[in-house]
């Protein structure tokens, strides 16, 4: 069929019209939001992508708190939509010192939210309203919401006068027992909803920056007469949608509980009953049970298509038919079911004496799947149906999709979910939040937008990573393919460790113990990436502004005037850049061939550069341009002591230096399995056997792999190489202070403020 023709489209027996708007296109949609004083978010801007944003960050970040302000002020009239705690932390004290000081004048703190669309020429008779003057040239249209007081003057003498009466009774051990209210803020916990409301501002673009953020000495015009008036202005303008994190599927008879099988009838019910095909419904419960089941096949086929898109992984894919069980009297709220049908493997096709399950048979995440599915469709379709003025834009949110997915569905959901919706004129805005980093596998940067805790208060800022795609060209194809090999978790992190190799990888939870416990309680995210690669991610740890530790290797050569044939002796670590052949950290002359030490930290090139270097050097201080705190580690030099000899070195690898540091443990034949026991002779000097050990190494018959594994395995008092323990401590004392804030519960939309 034709892109762009007239034909209908059908999901199940709903359809819709093509109305010829070419894919680029997407009308009238949410461009960006601005909110500020709710919870962490202080003061944000957030792009809304015109299809669908992603939002990720850490515990605690904001991603919830961003959804559940677009539905508090959107979400459908609701006195309690607003607590006194959804006001950002710094509100508090301004409640209780302006409630405190009778001459204050002062305004109280308000939640407000900004909305900006864009808007195409044809859509122009939709916002004309909201037009601070008739000079409009393609700019975005914008208009704000504002939870602020109805009356302050009123607010502030009702509150004095029932703090006055609370005073008359106070006891005089105040501390011990005080009536209500206690304070401005106590006493807005009680009558918030009776003493604010939403009002409306119309905002005239050329009064804003390029980030939305309004200029000096400009005060909006409010919209229309009165606070309804504004309320049904943007109730045609936008309709908001929430599938919440708590889905309460089950199929036991519990007060919160949601039988799959009736959220469908449900469905049926509002979107598919009032179309004319459900009159042979009607004749079919008539005429058969087999008749009726044919028909509940036609309607939910579309429907069940669509989750078949999905491509459900499993040994055998379950097919989802619909079943009646014949009871006229209730066939739409209660006789309408799923069933999971048992194929044979040899079966080509479902046959008519098939065996069937009902849905409560299988797992919860094919349940959440189906129920997610079945509610776009109908947020969809219950918007399109509305009558006109219908909203031009509507915003889906989704909360968590991964709850009890499949790691290989959650990317499956991600990718296709745009195909479910049917492919017409209206266009659905879909907002999803996530900690899944296999939902971030099936997305580049563009829908990205990332919320990330600032350290110096209770507050979050939100980056969008489709700049970050549009600015950084050289880095971001690596970075998308390294993403998409490795399920990168960076997004969600409190921190990164940048390690060397596999080695480091699989010894970093066993160091960690050893040296910084309170590690383990942190979200870390660990990336192999090797001294050739860790650089690359320097812009990327920069825009998200993420503590991080490298972890690398001084992979020291002596200089070659010609390129010299690679090395595979350090199982293809990917360090080496035919600088020349590799040499003892003390060689005559020596440079690193590590490119994350010449070219990012500290930027030096010679080893003895490198061994000199400052503390300053290797974790230099945060800039406006790049924000992160990063610090390198990287071997040191030490005093290596065997038989009352003593050699002052430095490792050239982990390997060589954690030999070095648990110099007579290795050599002790309890510990052959880790491959360093190069003493044979009483005899042997501090040189001989440091030079050994080097050799030994990088040798072709050693592995680094069964070294990590036998030392996993190994029991006894060795030593973290020194570089790495400073390295580990240092970044405990960085995100210790993040985590230490408040936790919220996201899932849930408790979050601290």
């Amino acid at each position: 069929m034709p892109a762009g023709s007239d034909a209908d489209v059908g999901v199940g027996t709903v359809r819709y019209k093509r109305q010829g708007r070419t894919s680029q296109g997407h009308g009238m949609h949410l461009e960006s939001v601005c909110v500020r004083n709710y919870r962490r978010l202080r003061d944000v801007r957030i792009e809304i992508d015109p299809e669908t944003s992603i939002f990720v960050g850490a515990n605690n970040s904001g991603k919830t708190s961003a959804a559940q302000v677009l539905e508090a002020f959107l979400g459908g009239a609701r006195k309690d939509r607003f607590a006194v705690h959804d006001f950002s932390a710094e509100c508090w004290n301004a409640f209780d010192t302006i409630g405190a000081d009778a001459n204050a004048d002062a305004p109280l703190p308000t939640i407000t939210l900004d909305l900006w669309f864009k808007v195409a020429p044809e859509d122009l008779h939709r916002v004309i309203r909201l037009l601070p003057n008739l000079e409009w040239q393609d700019a975005p249209v914008g208009v704000r919401l504002e939870f602020a007081p109805r009356n302050q003057a009123e607010l502030l003498a009702n509150y004095r006068q029932a703090h006055a009466k609370a005073a008359e009774h106070a006891t005089r051990d105040e501390a011990a027992y005080h009536p209500w209210p206690r304070s401005l803020h106590a006493y807005l916990e009680r009558k918030l909803g009776d003493e604010y409301k939403i009002h409306y501002y119309v905002l005239d673009p050329q009064q804003f920056d390029a980030d939305h953020r309004q200029l000096p000495g400009y005060t909006p015009m409010e919209l229309g007469d009165a606070s309804e008036a504004g309320a049904t202005i943007i109730k045609n303008l936008i309709r908001v949608d929430l599938i919440g994190a708590q889905r309460h599927l089950s199929d036991e008879p519990k007060a919160q509980a949601e039988n799959l099988s009736r959220r469908l009838s449900r469905f049926y019910e509002r979107n598919l009953a009032k179309y004319g095909d459900d009159f042979r419904a009607v004749a079919a419960l008539a005429r058969s049970e087999k008749e009726l089941n044919e028909h509940l096949e036609l309607v939910f086929g579309g429907t069940l298509a669509s989750l078949n898109e999905l491509g459900y992984p499993g040994f055998a894919d379950p097919n989802l038919v619909i079943r009646s069980a014949f009871d006229p009297e209730s066939i739409l709220s209660r006789s309408t079911a799923v069933h999971y049908t048992l194929r044979d493997p040899g079966d080509a096709a479902l046959g008519e004496n098939a065996k069937t399950l009902p849905d409560k048979y299988n797992g919860l995440g094919f349940k959440n799947l189906i129920y997610m599915i079945i509610e776009i469709l109908d947020q969809h379709q219950r918007w399109a149906d509305e009558e006109e003025p219908r909203p031009p834009v509507h915003l889906l949110l989704i909360e968590e999709p991964e709850a009890h997915l499949h790691a290989q569905l959650q990317q499956v959901f991600i990718k296709k979910i745009r195909k479910i919706l049917p492919e017409a004129d209206l266009t659905t805005q879909i907002i999803v939040t996530t900690h899944s980093p296999h939902i971030i596998y099936e997305s580049n940067f563009k829908p990205i937008r990332y919320f990330r805790r600032m350290t110096d208060g209770h507050y979050s800022t939100v980056l969008s990573l489709s700049r970050f795609y549009e600015d950084e060209a050289a880095s971001r194809d690596f970075l998308l393919r390294y993403m998409r090999l490795t399920h990168c978790d960076l997004f969600f992190a409190d921190a990164a460790v940048l390690v060397e190799g596999s080695v480091e990888r699989l010894l970093l939870p066993l160091m960690i113990d050893r040296v910084a416990p309170e590690l383990q309680s942190k979200y870390l995210c660990i990336l192999e990436l090797g001294g050739a690669f860790a650089h690359r991610f320097r812009s990327l740890i920069h825009f998200l502004g993420l503590h991080t530790l490298v972890i690398t290797d001084l992979d020291s050569v002596v200089p070659a005037a010609a390129p010299q044939p690679p090395d595979d002796a350090d199982e293809g670590d990917g360090d080496e850049d035919n600088a020349g052949e590799a040499c003892m950290a003390d060689g005559t002359g020596a440079v690193t061939s590590n490119q994350t030490l010449r070219q990012w930290l500290p930027g030096l090139t010679t080893i003895a550069e490198l061994l000199a270097a400052s503390d300053a050097q290797k974790c230099p201080l945060p800039t406006a341009t790049e924000p992160a705190s990063v610090r390198v580690a990287y071997q040191t030099e030490l005093t290596v002591a065997w038989a009352g000899g003593h050699r002052r070195i430095a490792g050239r690898t982990f390997e060589e230096a954690f030999a070095f540091e648990n110099l007579d443990w290795c050599q002790q034949e309890a510990q052959k399995p880790l491959g360093l026991k190069v003493v044979r002779r009483a005899a042997q000097t501090v040189d001989e056997i440091t030079t050994k050990l080097h050799k030994r190494i990088r040798a072709s018959g050693f592995r680094k792999t069964d070294f990590a594994l036998a030392l996993m395995m190994a029991e006894g008092p060795w030593q973290v190489p020194t570089y790495i323990a400073d390295g580990l401590r240092w970044l405990n004392g960085r995100v210790e202070a993040v985590v230490a804030e408040p936790e919220g519960v996201e899932g849930s939309g408790v979050e601290a403020a």
